[in-house]
């Protein structure tokens, strides 16, 4: 298997974007910021962007190993809103 490169980009919309280099599918991570939220930014919204996505490609390292893929128990259709409050 040979490795995957990967790009962060800014889509014709404004959004950020992780997506491997060789691959014009979807998006790996899609960042999308309010308009109010660049403004308080400043012009800073790609770096944001890159450090929201490297914590996540972090996180996502160190919680990988606690997940049992396995688990029966999940069930998709129990899921609650579409979003999660922290």
């Amino acid at each position: 298997m040979s490795p995957s490169f990967f790009e962060i980009v800014q889509l014709s919309n404004g959004d950020y974007a992780l997506r491997r280099i060789d691959d014009d599918s979807a998006p790996l991570v899609r960042i999308s910021f309010s308009n109010e939220a660049r403004e308080m930014m400043e012009d800073r919204d790609m770096s944001v962007a890159k450090a929201m996505i490297a914590a996540g490609i972090e996180a996502a390292g160190n919680v990988t190993h606690d997940i049992d893929w396995e688990d029966d128990e999940l069930d998709v259709s129990d899921a609650q809103p579409a979003y999660t409050l922290h």
